[in-house]
């Protein structure tokens, strides 16, 4: 598996935030693509990775995902106040081993998480509404290699890969946690 960033990027980008890093749980932090700014992409353009100590030694995985909401989740969104896109931040024991939708075992969101809400449909993110809440912000996939985000995510953080997915919720249920910290970044805040 190729990698753009690294375990070192990752930890310092979280660091310099003030964020904490752990030692004895698993460090699972997204990059949003800065680059691309507040336009819908409905692209898998970030990326979902965990960090993790074994035995004394680093372990670092990284997959394609994506932190927006795709083209579809932004023009047919199921909210009143608008569809919802993840604010930056490191939220403490947020998520859980749980049901997404009912239907398979993901990271499911049970503590609150800050999310912008927009409700104009014009294709660009609007960074102006907060709320704060729990909103079924969840960690899941799309399909076996989704192309487009579309509906896959209406504020969810998703993965582009089925079978890389698993891979991802294999190390978080040998974890032992029952608790796991999610962190968003963005790719501009790595140097």
């Amino acid at each position: 598996m190729t990698t753009k960033y690294s375990k070192e990027k990752i930890e310092s980008a979280v660091k310099a935030k003030g964020y904490r890093w752990f030692e004895d749980k698993l460090n699972i932090v997204g990059v949003r693509n800065s680059l691309v700014g507040n336009v819908v992409t409905n692209a898998f353009d970030d990326h979902i990775t965990i960090s993790r100590l074994d035995n004394g030694v680093w372990k670092y995985y990284e997959w394609m995902a994506t932190t927006d909401p795709g083209r579809k989740g932004v023009m047919e969104y199921h909210n009143v106040n608008g569809v919802a896109r993840m604010v930056p931040g490191q939220y403490i024991d947020s998520h859980g081993l749980g049901l997404h939708q009912g239907k398979y075992e993901a990271l499911k969101q049970f503590k609150n998480v800050k999310v912008y809400r927009d409700a104009n449909k014009d294709l660009v993110y609007d960074e102006t509404k907060i709320q704060e809440g729990v909103f079924g912000i969840n960690i899941h996939k799309a399909g076996v290699d989704s192309t487009l985000v579309e509906n896959w995510s209406e504020g969810c953080q998703v993965f582009k890969r089925a079978q890389e997915f698993e891979a991802f919720m294999e190390l978080c249920r040998k974890s032992g946690q029952k608790a796991f910290t999610y962190t968003l970044i963005e790719s501009k805040d790595i140097v």
